[in-house]
């Protein structure tokens, strides 16, 4: 997969494609069928596959206030992509320029005259240009006088509920791994490298490896029941801390894994925590030694879960 950093660096040879647009926060199930149906139109039209996205998000360039938390890091975002078999993504600098470019602008200057795409597939409420009055009405018309087609994809639902990256962050938040595990398709995992912590949780008597997380806000936070793979060839087991670490006057978010009947320096290696069930939230104690005993209690729940897995 090709990744090429804002329009600039789009040259004569990536002239040419079949692509979509959006954030791909999370690349959920409703994305995913986006994404087949992308890689269908590829193949029909012997024409390059590409996702056009944005960074930063445009929530977070516009409001950062009120910008939700990400699902996953762009580099996450990419290693999903690259699964998918996606030919090129292109992410696009969401700056003021961009936020205030008109809708028609957009399509000749970036889909038709850099890109050159053949055939564009969005959802059917995508909407784009300054003060979003882009839509497929507009892009049907521009497909007409430059000569490229349009589908739309039909709203992906669970329940009769159409599913979004603003759901999965409802489900996160509230806990329900199961439900965003349904819609994602997959267990929510977050990746990263495992760098040197504070040795807290050898003191206590549960080393933990620890990830940064890159990111101010974490769209999911508490105690769980986790896998981490990466680590060698089988998934490893752990009780996993997401948080700011209150009994020790934490402020930023941490990722904080005790990896069961694990043993090794492992310092340095990039892996994915898959969150499977949350076992508590995060909560302040009384008293260190109350802390340990809950830590004890975590470990034996967590492994119950397992072992009812098993069965």
């Amino acid at each position: 997969m090709e990744f090429i950093r804002d329009l600039h660096n789009l040259h004569a040879s990536h002239k040419g494609c079949v692509a979509t647009i959006g954030n791909f926060d999370g690349v959920h199930l409703g994305h995913q069928t986006i994404i087949r149906q992308l890689q269908s139109a590829s193949t029909a039209t012997h024409q390059p596959a590409g996702i056009v996205i944005f960074e930063p998000h445009p929530q977070e360039f516009l409001h950062p206030e009120r910008a939700p938390a990400r699902l996953m890091r762009l580099r996450e975002k990419l290693e999903y992509l690259r699964l998918a078999e996606i030919d090129r993504v292109v992410c696009l600098r969401f700056n003021h320029a961009l936020a205030n470019l008109p809708a028609e602008d957009f399509i000749r200057n970036v889909l038709v005259e850099k890109l050159g795409v053949q055939h564009l597939i969005v959802g059917n409420d995508f909407r784009f240009g300054n003060k979003r009055e882009g839509d497929i009405h507009i892009l049907t018309r521009s497909g007409k006088i430059y000569g490229f087609t349009l589908d739309c994809t039909a709203t992906c639902k669970i329940e009769d509920r159409r599913i979004s990256s603003s759901w999965v962050r409802e489900a996160l938040a509230a806990g329900d791994m199961t439900l965003a595990e349904k819609l994602l398709g997959r267990p929510y995992a977050i990746n990263g490298r495992i760098v040197h912590g504070e040795k807290r949780g050898r003191e206590l008597g549960y080393p933990t490896i620890n990830i940064n997380l890159h990111r101010s806000k974490s769209p999911v936070s508490g105690i769980f029941a986790a896998r981490v793979h990466g680590l060698g060839s089988d998934l490893e087991k752990a009780v996993v801390s997401i948080g700011t670490r209150p009994m020790f006057g934490g402020k930023t978010i941490n990722l904080e894994a005790h990896i069961l009947d694990f043993d090794q320096n492992v310092y340095g290696a990039y892996v994915a925590v898959e969150l499977l069930k949350q076992l508590r939230k995060e909560e302040m104690f009384d008293t260190i030694n109350d802390l340990i005993a809950q830590m004890k209690n975590d470990e034996a729940e967590a492994r119950e879960f397992f072992q009812e897995q098993k069965q």
